[in-house]
């Protein structure tokens, strides 16, 4: 075999080897997702494990792991509605801030309003009704203050004398003077 013929089969053999070898597909890494990415969802779950702890604070290993979870996903390419509603398949409504509104949980957003409402209502018919109790209600100006018209009902005037009672108790001061 002359030198030809040799360089011939390897630049083959190396065609062949290239053509074997599986052709990976490499896509540009997707930039990290930084921390307020992945906080703005995480301030919206509860920690499963501490009560009524955001997951962006929470301080917990467990945590800190599914705030890495968090970031893992976003960075999949997931969105905020997929990421909830992994945390909500695994753990429970619980773990929403807010919690959906389905079945009973619309009271939640209808209830209170309702009632400040009818607070405010309440307050301003009874602010009415106390405007109206300082007026005349034939002239509409203010009622003048009841003056008091001689001096106070002793043990001889007729309302005294009529009761037993007041009339001992009456006595009884006068002695202790």
């Amino acid at each position: 075999m002359n030198i030809k013929n040799f360089t011939i089969v390897i630049v083959y053999l190396l065609l062949l080897a290239a053509a074997l070898v599986p052709v990976v597909v490499v896509s540009a890494q997707q930039p990290t997702p930084s921390d307020d990415q992945v906080n703005a969802i995480a301030r919206k779950l509860y920690c499963p494990v501490c009560e009524n702890t955001p997951l962006d604070v929470c301080p917990t290993t467990a945590c800190h792991q599914w705030r890495e979870l968090i970031r893992q996903m976003l960075a999949e390419g997931k969105t905020e509605a997929e990421i909830k509603r992994y945390f909500v398949d695994y753990y429970g409504a619980r773990v929403l801030s807010e919690p959906p509104v389905t079945g009973i949980n619309w009271l939640m957003y209808i209830v209170p309003p309702v009632l400040f409402l009818g607070g405010v209502y309440l307050l301003f018919r009874a602010f009415q009704t106390w405007k109206r109790l300082g007026k005349d209600p034939v002239s509409g100006a203010d009622k003048p203050a009841k003056p008091v018209v001689g001096p106070e009902p002793t043990i001889g005037s007729g309302l005294a004398a009529s009761d037993e009672y007041v009339a001992r108790i009456e006595e009884e001061l006068e002695k202790r003077k």
